[in-house]
């Protein structure tokens, strides 16, 4: 009896062995399954289907609102940046690179004892690698040439030569003096600001908007870049150290009704100025022109006043910054232009081929990052600052 007893203990101790082992391995091969992981952990949720793992049709996104105003009034304490005084920099200082490009040439040609083919190929070599272009360097060799010939220069004078230069530059910009132009009736005036991406229209549309509140105008500020991630934003920056009012849409609205909204808003408020911000475009888009235009008819209706639509260039662009202002003018009329970033890399020529090639005024310059470093164009203080 007691031998079967134990015998009876011994199968029972063989199956529960049996039993864990079997256990064992089954939740080991179970591990090394493929999509096998894990266990979820408690409260976490499970991460939602793709979209291609859904069923039924995918939601559209929904549709801009139309333009909203937000009224974004200056605060009552003056802002820092209205207390301090804008001090104009000295265009010589801050066309530092461009001047050191062209010395060496023109150190070069105050070296030669005389006036030969030689020096005016020297010069044409430092005008066209200025960006000045081919079209605008051979006009203005020819004309030098001429006066040596007559003897309005003299051959034997190189430095005489140089002379002759310089005031021939400054005679393209016929008086030239940066002025913006004002509307004369009673409804606000409008400065329409259009260019490619990234040439600093914003940034741009701010310091005049701090310039103008300084000088005692009422300044409203017309988001028109609805497309940008953050335009609304920076300008909204600018106005808050400006003390202006800034009009928004929607992201992607139609900025025509934006800029219609600030136009309305201004002469609601006997706002001065409006300042309107457009999103960068390829000057190559058909498309993005046309709606370009839409948005310079809309800014003629009454009862803004549309004096100045400034195309905004890059200075670093070179001779690619002629071509831009040949197709915006050609598209929305430019007036002017402002060219930003001349205090980097540029080098300068390209404000004589825009002014010689196309007639348009050169009414802004940006030399540096502050507010007062966006200054008035002053023909003869920027080509002295050329010539060191």
């Amino acid at each position: 009896m007691a031998l079967v007893i134990v015998l009876v203990v011994l199968v029972v101790v063989l199956l529960v062995s049996g039993g864990l082992v079997l256990s064992t391995r089954t939740r080991r091969r179970g591990s090394s399954l493929p999509g096998a992981g894990a266990p979820p952990v408690v409260g976490e949720k499970a991460p939602p289907a793709s979209p291609s793992a859904r069923s039924g049709p995918a939601i559209a996104p929904a549709a801009p609102v139309a333009a909203a105003t937000v009224d974004a009034a200056p605060a009552e304490a003056e802002s820092p940046a209205l207390a301090e005084p804008l001090t104009r920099p000295a265009l010589r200082d801050r066309l530092g690179r461009a001047r050191g490009f062209l010395s060496g040439y023109l150190d070069g040609v105050r070296a030669r004892k005389g006036v030969d083919e030689g020096t005016f190929e020297q010069l044409e070599e430092a005008l066209i690698l200025a960006d000045v272009g081919i079209t605008t360097t051979t006009r203005i060799l020819n004309d030098l040439r001429a006066k040596v010939r007559s003897g309005a220069v003299s051959s034997s004078d190189s430095s005489a030569l140089l002379e002759a230069l310089q005031a021939d530059l400054v005679s393209m910009f016929d008086g030239d003096v940066g002025t913006l132009a004002f509307g004369e009736g009673d409804g606000p005036t409008v400065w329409l600001f259009v260019g490619v991406n990234g040439v600093g229209k914003t940034t741009t549309i701010g310091k005049l908007a701090l310039r103008e509140t300084k000088a005692g105008g009422t300044v409203v500020l017309a988001a028109g870049d609805t497309f940008r991630a953050a335009a609304g934003e920076q300008l909204e920056s600018w106005a808050e150290r400006a003390g202006a009012r800034t009009v928004r849409g929607a992201d992607g609205a139609d900025p025509s009704s934006v800029i219609f909204d600030a136009v309305q808003h201004a002469a609601s408020r006997g706002a001065r100025l409006v300042l309107a911000d457009t999103a960068g475009r390829l000057h190559t888009k058909v498309n993005l022109m046309d709606e370009l235009r839409k948005v310079r008819r809309v800014a003629e209706r009454l009862p803004g006043q549309l004096t100045e639509v400034l195309l905004v260039l890059d200075a670093t662009t070179g001779q690619n910054g002629v071509v831009q202002a040949r197709q915006f003018t050609e598209a929305v009329g430019v007036t002017g232009i402002v060219l930003t970033k001349l205090d980097g890399t540029a080098k300068g020529g390209v404000v004589l081929a825009i002014r010689s090639e196309l007639g348009l005024p050169i009414k802004l310059v940006g030399v540096g990052e502050g507010p007062a470093d966006l200054v008035p164009f002053d023909p003869a203080e920027f080509v002295a600052a050329l010539f060191g």
